[in-house]
C-alpha cells in the first residue's frame, strides 16, 4: 500500500492507494490562507504541517493500516509556494510566500529592464514572473531578519524535511523555482547570483522517483519514494506518458500540460517548458500554460460576495440561463497567467444590466474557467504546429457536467474524466510505487480508466463568437493596477 500526501493551496488531502491503485482511505482538511496587502497571499508552513500530518493519519485510519503495512510514501505539493526555516530548531522563519503572491511585481519589471529575463527564459524555460519562487526568496533574505543562515525549499522540501529530516526535492519542483538550470539539471550559479541566494541554503535536487529518506511518523519506518509537483504529478496520473498526450487539473488555478518528450523544449512566448518528471536517469519534459484562477473563482463567488453556499450550486446555476446574456467575468484576481502574463491585470466583469443576478455570475465563473483553458490550448497548439486530439480533466470542477460539456464545446474535441479524479495524488502514487519497486513504468497507463467522455456539440460559429466577447472582456483587465 502507498500514501499519497496531496499538500494543495487550500487545503491538504491524503490517499491510501492499495496494489492496483483504488483509494482505500482518505483524509482533508483545509488551512487559513493570509492576505497581507493586497496581491499578497501567505499561508503558516506549521499549520500546513499539522494538517497534513493530521489527514494522513486519517487517512490510514480509514485504510485500517498503520505505517507497517505501507510499502511506500509519495508526495506532490502546491508548486513555487516558498518555505524557509531555521535549521537549528526546525521552524519557519516566516509565512510562507504563496504561488499567487505578487509582492515580487516591481522586482520583476527592473530584471527585464535590466536586461536579464532571456537568461532567464535560456536556463529555465520559464518567464520572468513573481509566480515563480526565485524574487520569493529574494523577499525573505531582504525583509526577514531570520533569513540569514535559513534553509529554502517549496512545500514539498518542507514536508520531506519534517517526515524524513532531509534537505531534498525533486526535479519538477526544482524547476519552478526560476533558480534551476532545467537543461544540465542543477541549480544555476548565475541565477543563484542575481538573486542573492546561496545555492547552499536550496536542497538536493533528486529524480522524482527513488528515495528521498525514510519516516518513522506513521509507525514503522516507510521509505518515501516519489516526489513531484501537483501539476506533473497530475500528467503522471492522467497516464499522459507518451509526446501529445495533454491535461488540464481544474483546481484553484488551472494548469494545461502538454508532454513534450525527453528533448528540451523551445515554446512560444506565453508558455512554459519546465521538467515534468524524472526517473532513473531520463528526464520527460512538458510545455505548460498557468492560469491562476479558476476554481478560486467560484470560491470567492461563496466567501467574497456570498452568493452561493457551496461550488456545485454553480452547475443548476449556470444551466437555468439559456446564454450568458452578455456577463463576462475576467477573474485576474492575481493577476494573468499564460498566455498573457500580466501581474497587473484585476478581476473584471463587464456587461452588468439591471437584469443580471447571481446565476450570471455563476455562470460567467464557470465561462471563464473554459475560456482561459481555450487560450492556454491554442497557444501550445501554436508552438507545437499539432492539434489536441483530446483533453484529459482532472480536479474537483470535473463533477461539474455543466462545466465540462462547455468546455469540449468551446474546445471543439472530447474532454475526458478519469475514473480517479484525484490523479495529482494518483500521480504520486504511481511514481512512488515506481520508485519503492511496487509498480513498473510500463504498467501505469494499462492502471487508468476513463469514467466519463464529454464530446463537443456546440456550433463552431458561436464558439467563436463567444471567444470573441471574452478577448475584449480580458483586454479591459489588462495592465489595471499600472492605470
Amino acid at each position: 500500500m502507498i500514501l499519497a500526501i496531496d499538500q494543495g493551496t487550500t487545503g491538504s488531502t491524503s490517499f491510501v492507494f492499495d496494489d492496483t491503485g483504488r483509494v482505500v482511505g482518505r483524509g482533508y482538511a483545509e488551512f487559513g490562507q493570509h492576505f497581507p496587502n493586497p496581491g499578497w497571499v501567505e499561508h503558516d508552513a506549521a499549520e500546513i504541517w499539522d494538517v497534513t500530518r493530521t489527514v494522513a493519519r486519517r487517512a490510514l485510519a480509514g485504510a485500517g493500516v498503520d505505517g507497517r503495512q505501507l510499502d511506500a510514501i509519495g508526495i506532490t505539493n502546491q508548486r513555487e509556494t516558498v518555505v524557509g526555516w531555521d535549521p537549528a530548531s526546525g521552524r519557519p522563519i516566516h509565512h510562507a510566500l504563496v504561488w499567487q503572491d505578487r509582492r515580487g511585481a516591481g522586482r520583476c519589471d527592473q530584471l527585464k529592464a535590466a536586461g536579464h529575463e532571456p537568461l532567464v527564459r535560456e536556463r529555465t524555460g520559464l518567464v520572468l514572473d513573481p509566480y515563480f519562487s526565485a524574487t520569493k526568496i529574494e523577499w525573505l533574505l531582504d525583509n526577514v531578519e531570520r533569513a540569514a543562515g535559513a534553509k529554502f525549499g517549496t512545500v514539498d522540501s518542507w514536508l520531506a524535511y519534517k517526515l524524513c529530516g532531509e534537505h531534498v526535492t525533486d526535479l519538477s519542483n526544482a524547476a519552478r523555482t526560476m533558480l534551476f538550470d532545467i537543461g544540465k539539471r542543477r541549480w544555476d550559479p548565475e541565477l543563484c547570483e542575481l538573486f542573492g541566494v546561496d545555492p547552499g541554503s536550496l536542497p538536493t535536487a533528486l529524480p522524482s522517483a527513488g528515495l528521498f529518506g525514510t519516516t518513522t511518523e506513521f509507525g514503522g519506518e516507510v521509505p518515501v519514494t516519489g516526489i513531484a509537483g501537483d501539476q506533473q504529478a497530475a500528467l503522471f496520473g492522467q497516464a499522459c506518458d507518451r509526446p501529445g498526450a495533454a491535461k488540464n487539473t481544474y483546481g484553484t488555478g488551472s494548469f494545461v500540460l502538454l508532454n513534450a518528450g525527453t528533448g528540451l523544449p523551445n515554446p512560444d512566448p506565453g508558455l512554459l517548458a519546465t521538467i515534468a518528471w524524472g526517473i532513473g536517469d531520463q528526464v520527460t519534459y512538458a510545455l505548460e500554460a498557468s492560469i491562476f484562477v479558476t476554481g478560486a473563482a467560484v470560491q470567492w463567488l461563496r466567501d467574497g460576495l456570498g452568493i452561493i453556499e457551496s461550488a456545485a450550486e454553480t452547475e443548476a446555476l449556470a444551466a437555468s440561463l439559456d446564454g450568458n446574456d452578455g456577463v463576462y467575468f475576467v477573474p485576474a484576481l492575481t493577476g494573468l497567467g499564460s498566455p498573457w502574463w500580466d501581474p497587473y491585470a484585476r478581476g473584471t466583469v463587464v456587461g452588468l444590466t439591471r437584469g443580471s443576478g447571481r446565476a450570471h455570475l455563476a455562470r460567467a465563473a464557470l465561462e471563464a474557467i473554459a475560456y482561459q483553458t481555450v487560450d492556454a490550448v491554442r497557444a501550445q497548439e501554436e508552438s507545437t504546429g499539432r492539434r489536441l486530439e483530446a483533453l484529459k480533466a482532472d480536479g474537483g470542477a470535473v463533477a461539474n457536467r455543466w462545466l465540462m460539456q462547455f468546455q469540449a464545446d468551446l474546445l471543439g474535441v472530447p474532454v475526458v474524466v478519469p475514473q480517479i479524479p484525484e490523479t495529482t495524488a494518483l500521480g504520486a502514487a504511481y511514481l512512488a510505487g515506481i520508485g519503492a519497486g511496487v509498480w513498473q513504468r510500463d504498467e501505469i497507463p494499462g492502471m487508468w480508466e476513463a469514467s466519463r467522455t464529454y464530446e463537443p456539440k456546440m456550433d463552431r460559429d458561436r464558439a467563436a463568437e463567444l471567444l470573441d466577447q471574452w478577448h475584449r472582456a480580458l483586454e479591459r483587465s489588462r495592465g489595471w493596477v499600472r492605470e
